[in-house]
Formats: C-alpha cells, sequence, structure tokens
C-alpha cells in the first residue's frame, strides 16, 4: 500500500512563511508528478503545485504564484510545499497526491494516491 504524509501545517499569522511537507512510503510505486491541492471550508479542492520526477518543469496556480514553491527530495521520497507571504484566504486543508502519468496536473481526477491533508490557518 502506498501511503502519503503531509505534515508542517498550523496557525500563522498574515505574512508568515510555512514548509509542507508531503512524505511517501509503502510498496514501490511508479510515480511521475506530484501535487499539491487545498480545500477552503465550503469551497471546492483546487490545484495549488505539481513537481514532476525530474523536478523541472514545476506548476503552479495563479494565487499562489511567486510566494509557493515545490521541490522534492529524492533520498527522502519527500515533496516540500514552501509557502510564503501567506494571506487569510489561504486557510485550507492541503493535500498532496500523486499521479502515475504526465499532463493534466490541475485535474484532482488522475492523481492516484492522496494523503489526508495537513490543516494550514492563516490569521489577519
Amino acid at each position: 500500500q502506498v501511503q502519503l504524509v503531509e505534515s508542517g501545517g498550523g496557525l500563522v499569522q498574515a505574512g508568515d512563511s510555512l514548509r509542507l511537507s508531503c512524505a511517501a512510503s509503502g510498496r514501490a510505486f511508479s510515480e511521475y508528478a506530484r501535487g499539491w491541492f487545498r480545500q477552503a471550508p465550503g469551497k471546492e479542492r483546487e490545484f495549488v503545485a505539481a513537481i514532476t520526477w525530474s523536478a523541472s518543469p514545476t506548476y503552479a496556480s495563479d494565487p499562489v504564484k511567486g510566494r509557493f514553491t515545490i521541490s522534492r527530495d529524492y533520498d527522502k521520497n519527500t515533496v516540500y510545499l514552501h509557502v510564503n507571504s501567506l494571506k487569510p484566504e489561504d486557510t485550507a486543508v492541503y493535500y498532496c497526491a500523486s499521479k502515475q502519468f504526465s499532463g493534466d496536473y490541475g485535474d484532482s481526477r488522475v492523481y492516484d494516491y492522496w494523503g489526508q491533508g495537513t490543516q494550514v490557518t492563516v490569521s489577519s
């Protein structure tokens, strides 16, 4: 079984930064890319960022471009989401997910494995 475990969320103030981690474990699996999504209360899950196995290129949604970056550590099989200049509207549960094939990085339906999420709350 493949497990994705997110960590690093918390309660912060506007303008603060966090580093969210997504660690993969379990049986060996084929992964082309890993992505981050978020879901705020009462809203649909939305794409945040994605990184391919080669770490280039990376993808980010318009609301987070310039503030969030994504990176990966091959030795730890971990993907990081560096979230900077946080705003109250960034408050959400952040999920990471893994997909086997290229393309459609912003479409949550094409991801094969999901973590349980980590809460990020930004106070004004």
